[in-house]
């Protein structure tokens, strides 16, 4: 009977070892499978959107760059963080308490690195469709790039931040050998919910609510003038359709956003401390990381450049001489 207990903890030798997760076989390997699946869902369609908008010059745009870093966080919750997690539904935390910290701590830059994108690419739509004329000076590739690079620094200096004294004395939330857990606690967690969620939030909120009110009354002048539109005419309108079908799928993304991450951050809402546990892949952290599945889904069905890409891809083409001047749009 000692033997048997001891086979179900972590570090048998040990008193303070955890016990092993233990679920029914089928079950487990039902969640094995699902779980893979998604991860490499998850990786191949952010790296066809990656290889996508960096191989044909016609999708260098401001938009697609704030698109192109949004599938790299993607990409890095699918190869890196996923995996992780798969491994640790059965098993325990062997790695140690320092990689246990460091692997949370990649976890909140991405994260926050995907807002910060979120939160530009709401601003760039607002611009495009309330402001169209000033589109092209006031948007460009360089200020995209510059940016992007400033999300990803600030999120590599200001997540680590709610982590300090778990980076000062790694595993001080562990409660025995062989698990990871990191606890946050209240008012970390309410920074944490300021800054990174609802702040956020409410800028996107408020622009894409001012860009749908702007596209509606640009509709019902076009229809009001549709006999008078001239064939130039027509073509800005078409640019103008083209627009208001981007910030569509965007907003989409956005609400997809919201309904993944509102779950994570009910602990702070609630007023209690927020305890992530990678041992047990918590059903909240699998909500939050299944938007990175979602967003490159998305794509596909909203945007045809993503689907005609795809088929080049898959089909070799783009391995041809000069493929990378291809009309995608």
């Amino acid at each position: 009977m000692e033997s048997l207990d001891g086979d179900e903890l972590c570090y048998p030798q040990l008193n303070s070892s955890c016990k092993k997760p233990t679920h029914p076989y089928t079950q487990a390997m039902l969640i094995y499978v699902l779980l893979s699946s998604i991860s490499l869902i998850t990786v191949a369609l952010n790296l066809l959107v990656i290889i996508s908008i960096s191989h044909f010059r016609q999708l260098h745009t401001p938009t697609n760059l704030l698109l192109l870093s949004l599938a790299v966080s993607d990409l890095f919750v699918g190869l890196l963080l996923m995996p992780v997690e798969i491994i640790y539904i059965e098993a325990c935390w062997f790695l140690g308490d320092i990689v246990c910290t460091l692997y949370y701590v990649i976890d909140y830059i991405i994260t926050s690195a995907s807002v910060a994108n979120m939160v530009l690419i709401s601003v760039d739509r607002y611009i495009a469709i309330c402001d169209p004329m000033h589109y092209g000076t006031k948007v460009t590739k360089r200020r995209a790039q510059i940016l992007v690079c400033l999300c990803w620094i600030v999120s590599v200096f200001y997540r680590p931040l709610l982590l300090h004294d778990h980076l000062e004395k790694p595993g001080r939330s562990n409660s025995c050998l062989g698990e990871c857990v990191v606890v946050i606690n209240y008012i970390a967690g309410v920074i944490d919910l300021v800054f990174s969620f609802i702040i956020p939030i409410t800028v996107i909120i408020v622009l894409y609510s001012r860009v749908f009110i702007v596209a509606l009354s640009q509709a019902r002048a076009m229809r009001s003038h549709i006999a008078a539109v001239t064939v130039q005419r027509s073509g800005t309108v078409t640019v103008k359709k083209k627009e208001m079908k981007a910030a569509r799928t965007l907003g989409i993304v956005i609400v997809v956003f919201l309904f993944c991450f509102c779950p994570y951050y009910y602990p702070a809402l609630a007023g209690e401390d927020t305890s992530v546990d990678a041992s047990s892949a918590a059903f909240e952290i699998w909500l939050a990381h299944f938007n990175s599945c979602l967003n490159p889904v998305i794509y596909a069905f909203f945007y045809p450049w993503f689907r005609k890409s795809i088929k080049l891809i898959l089909t070799l083409q783009i391995l041809k001489p000069g493929s990378h001047e291809a009309q995608i749009l």
